[in-house]
């Protein structure tokens, strides 16, 4: 079975196709960073605008560089939500037209539930059931995953994700966008126990996740100690950063890790948990790896991250998710709507080759 997966929830337009849930073929991506780095964060119009004037040629490419046709293709998945409504609206009317030309079927997947399965692109044998962290620059959510399609949601954020949490301070610091791969990259020259950040307590109990008090904390810090946000230039060049930039950084990332990996330990108490699994833009973040394998694998719990362009928005990803679906026969009507607040379904189990 060969599926065209199709992504565009945000900013990012992307198709791939992918073998059998497990070999991808071809994937191709078009990044609109640059055009939103401008405004320091995605401008929701323009976002939609460039993914109609880029969705046929990343498809077309897509196709060009697996050397196939759309005879080859069995089905198409595309992601149905969470997301921008405009820009998921684009992404539907496109995978519904093309499904409905070629005569094969289509399924709406959850952009979540495509960041779950990104784990079993690269590591097959993963595993379960499992503690599945997603957390980006849009989301931040903790599941239980028992097998493959069935997932009990255990937390989300109740206001920022970890990645727009990162994103907003490297925007007021005048560092850039996105701003988690550059505060990955300066925070080590930062000492991060130079700043208190205390891990909120959710008061009702719950294993929620919360970055709006962290970012808050940030910006007082910033005018306590008058620290101006840096030119361009400045902050290109990492030996020009002042210190206490860079302990604010290291402090700031060391405890949206902290808070992450809290959750996470206080998430294997009472539930059958073989291996911790991480994914999402944020997993790339070189601190959260470091520190959630020296904790878990020396309890015996093995951590799986995808490779580094599985972690941010693709279509493998989707198409991964949308293949024992399509297996099982469960296309989606022609009338599927878009879903911006789309939640991830606890009642589907499907099952796979897994050596548990």
């Amino acid at each position: 079975m060969i599926v065209l997966g199709i992504e565009s929830s945000c900013d990012e337009t992307a198709a791939a196709l992918v073998r059998d849930g497990q070999t991808i073929l071809s994937s191709v991506v078009a990044s609109q960073i640059p055009m939103h780095a401008a405004f320091g964060g995605v401008v929701p119009e323009l976002a939609s605008r460039e993914h109609v004037e880029n969705i046929c040629f990343i498809i077309e490419k897509c196709l060009q560089e697996a050397d196939m046709t759309w005879k080859d293709i069995t089905a198409i998945a595309v992601t149905r939500g969470p997301g921008l409504m405009g820009a998921l609206m684009v992404g539907m009317a496109y995978a519904k037209a093309l499904a409905f030309a070629v005569k094969i079927p289509f399924v709406g997947i959850n952009h979540l539930e495509g960041h779950l399965c990104s784990i079993f692109l690269d590591h097959p044998d993963a595993e379960l059931p499992a503690l599945s962290l997603v957390v980006s620059g849009g989301h931040t959510s903790l599941f239980h995953q028992k097998e493959l399609g069935s997932y009990q949601e255990i937390s989300r954020t109740r206001d920022d994700a970890a990645g727009e949490a990162l994103d907003k301070l490297s925007k007021y610091l005048g560092l850039g966008y996105p701003g988690g791969p550059v505060i990955d990259r300066l925070a080590p020259q930062g000492d991060p126990h130079s700043v208190a950040f205390s891990i909120p307590k959710i008061s009702d109990g719950s294993l929620d996740f919360s970055f709006s008090g962290i970012k808050t904390a940030a910006l007082r810090h910033i005018k306590q100690h008058d620290i101006s946000p840096l030119k361009r230039s400045v902050s290109e060049n990492s030996d020009l950063v002042p210190q206490p930039i860079l302990d604010l950084l290291a402090s700031y990332q060391s405890s949206i890790v902290d808070q992450l990996l809290d959750r996470l330990k206080k998430a294997l108490r009472g539930r059958d948990v073989r291996s911790i699994q991480i994914s999402g833009g944020v997993a790339g973040n070189s601190e959260l790896r470091r520190r959630a394998r020296e904790f878990f694998q020396e309890r015996g719990l093995p951590v799986y991250y995808p490779r580094s362009e599985l972690t941010t928005d693709n279509a493998a990803m989707i198409a991964a998710a949308a293949t024992a679906r399509l297996q099982a026969k469960a296309a989606d009507p022609w009338d599927l709507r878009p879903d911006p607040n789309l939640k991830v379904s606890a009642t589907r189990s499907l099952s796979r080759n897994h050596k548990s």
